[in-house]
């Protein structure tokens, strides 16, 4: 993979003695309760290939449980994350899979409270770096490292078009969009990451066309 400066390949400034099994995982957790919008009632997180093989050596579930609180990868409360959990009265459960994965450093978060649940698919690719890569069934590909929109929306003809033009009318470039769908003529999912942090008046004109359901933004 490319690294765009030294800060890549030696790694992120965090807790814990592994870039890619201690700091990718807390920046799973992160943009897992970051796409959840809220602090969660209960969490279930299953870990696949090296992750499931290590992770109780290299803290990789006290991290995951660190960044689905909210804390930064060189937060010293990861240490205790199980404790913060607990006193925040979060359930939390650890699954070890065996099933075979596309990237060994894979984990399955499934977030929830008593107005709804998330479920994600994240993938720690090295130096602290992740890729979300399944969100609610839908595949997709959101890295973190730039503004993003998931904006979830009707699979019909111009739905595209509405976003991207209603962008465009905010003088918003967009980097990478991918859209994603489960089937044709149902629902569907565009990840747009973007040049810049996106304010609320352009997430209330996409939440306001007619063939969008769901606005999710991430901030960098």
């Amino acid at each position: 993979m490319k690294y765009k400066s030294v800060f890549d390949i030696i790694g992120p400034v965090m807790i814990g003695p592994s870039s890619s099994h201690t700091a990718g995982a807390a920046r799973i957790g992160k943009m897992a309760r970051e796409l959840f919008g809220r602090e969660p009632e209960w969490a279930t997180i299953s870990f696949y290939g090296s992750f499931a093989k290590t992770f109780r050596g290299h803290g990789t579930d006290v991290a995951m449980i660190g960044g689905i609180m909210n804390f930064e990868t060189d937060d010293e409360r990861i240490i205790n994350a199980f404790d913060h959990a607990k006193k925040k009265k979060i359930r939390i459960k650890i699954r070890e899979e065996e099933a075979v994965t596309d990237h060994p450093n894979t984990a399955r978060i499934l977030l929830g409270d008593k107005n709804g649940e998330m479920e994600l698919v994240g993938i720690s690719i090295g130096g602290g770096k992740i890729e979300i890569i399944e969100l609610n069934g839908f595949e997709l590909k959101l890295t973190g490292h730039h503004p993003a929109i998931l904006v979830v929306h009707d699979d019909r003809f111009g739905a595209i078009a509405a976003v991207s033009n209603l962008l465009a009318s905010h003088r918003i470039n967009i980097g990478h969009m991918d859209v994603s769908r489960k089937d044709v003529g149902q629902m569907a999912l565009m990840t747009i990451e973007v040049d810049q942090n996106v304010n609320e008046e352009v997430i209330e004109g996409l939440k306001k066309l007619p063939e969008v359901t769901q606005v999710t933004r991430i901030v960098n």
